[in-house]
């Protein structure tokens, strides 16, 4: 690997298909200095061990709004939001309002209603003759419908909110204006749907949140409960869409993991946790964190006080140490504890509805569509560049 300081990040997607080439030999380091997108600098943490603890490290501020820190973007303040403490206690607080709409229970039950999304999109997919954009057919309704089945959100209002959601995410993909157009317009939409909500009350998460805020004004802030519905909405979806997409893309280009899942449906679990580990949602851009004090490492470096750090789950998911043969997609690997939903304190609340979504649309368009191929060359297929996920902008796919 190139060791010149800084390194470019995000890392390329090269070849199409694969881990990033930038990955290989990072480890060498437990710290590296990496240029982002805006064109500041920012120090990387590589290690599988470091990454895990400093999830959990109260000393590592998720509080960037700070004269100094490096932006991910130049253009974007993406989630930096003053009003929101997103340390403990205030995070420990708020989190614990959401946390228990994502039991795996809970996810569990709504199972059957993501079966049937799934099974409605495929009937659809199956009336024409393909090929199909995959993303358009099923990665990025089924997610959508699902969360705005958990959070009470009208689903004719979908498409608005993704086109929204997808000038919030930008980082080099849009202008300033129509960034700020965006987040506006977001913005504006929950002010009014929870309005509406509050006009007329519903039995679901946005419902929930809105009586924590109304009974009780010490647990939730009015600028919470808005701050919370949007990230639920975005975190809800878009992560997954890209993943269903991405993971889906990378089994269909791999012939022989098809056919090994075929013959054997109890694998798609431990296949879905394969592709989390390898491909990070899609993205290859993480959030930033602020060193409160000095922190040192397990070899010995120190992160500086003041530092803008990113925690690099992708590092961790190809840690030598921890993963045997990490470059190689292993969907039979056990054990496999992959960073991609984080750790700690800020571990992602919907982890469980992500995989489960995961499952149910790579088994049921697996079963449903024997002959499904892609129907392009993988090096024609184009990623999104210039977003905080960067999975496939578009997968044909034919059967």
């Amino acid at each position: 690997m190139n060791t010149r300081s800084p390194i470019p990040y995000p890392f390329q997607w090269t070849p199409p298909m694969e881990v990033p080439d930038g990955l290989r030999g990072l480890r060498e380091k437990a710290l590296v200095e990496v240029r982002l997108p805006s064109g500041d600098t920012a120090v990387m943490v590589t290690r599988y061990k470091d990454v895990r603890r400093l999830f959990a490290d109260e000393r590592l501020s998720k509080n960037i709004a700070r004269p100094g820190v490096a932006r991910i973007s130049a253009d974007n303040e993406l989630f930096v939001d003053p009003e929101i403490d997103a340390d403990p206690p205030d995070h420990t607080r708020m989190r614990g309002l959401v946390t228990k709409a994502f039991t795996a229970r809970r996810i569990e039950l709504l199972r059957p209603f993501a079966q049937a999304i799934t099974d409605d999109l495929m009937e659809k997919m199956a009336e024409g003759r393909g090929p199909v954009d995959l993303n358009e057919a099923l990665a990025f309704p089924l997610p959508i419908l699902v969360i705005c089945k958990l959070l009470g959100i009208p689903p004719e209002d979908r498409n608005k909110f993704r086109r929204l959601v997808d000038g919030f995410l930008s980082v080099t993909k849009l202008p300033p204006e129509e960034v700020e157009e965006c987040r506006k317009g977001l913005w504006d939409y929950l002010v009014e749907l929870i309005a509406a909500k509050r006009a007329d009350p519903e039995d679901d998460l946005i419902g929930a949140l809105i009586k924590a805020r109304d009974e009780d004004d010490n647990r939730l802030s009015e600028h919470e409960l808005h701050f919370w519905t949007q990230s639920l909405l975005i975190a809800g979806y878009v992560t997954t869409a890209s993943q269903i997409g991405t993971g889906t893309a990378v089994l269909l280009h791999r012939r022989d993991l098809v056919e090994e899942i075929r013959a054997d449906y109890s694998l798609v679990p431990s296949a879905v946790e394969e592709l989390l580990r390898t491909q990070i949602m899609g993205s290859s851009i993480g959030t930033l964190r602020y060193a409160l004090t000095d922190i040192e490492l397990s070899d010995g470096t120190t992160i500086k006080s003041g530092s803008s750090v990113l925690l690099s789950e992708e590092s961790a998911n190809m840690d030598e140490s921890v993963f045997t043969d990490p470059f190689t997609l292993d969907i039979r690997r056990k054990e496999n504890h992959h960073m991609t939903f984080g750790a700690g304190i800020h571990y992602c609340v919907g982890a469980a509805l992500a995989r489960m979504e995961l499952q149910v649309a790579t088994e049921s368009l697996l079963r449903r569509f024997p002959g499904i191929r892609l129907a392009v060359p993988a090096d024609d297929m184009p990623r999104g560049l210039g977003g905080f996920m960067e999975g496939f902008s578009e997968i044909p796919v034919t059967w």
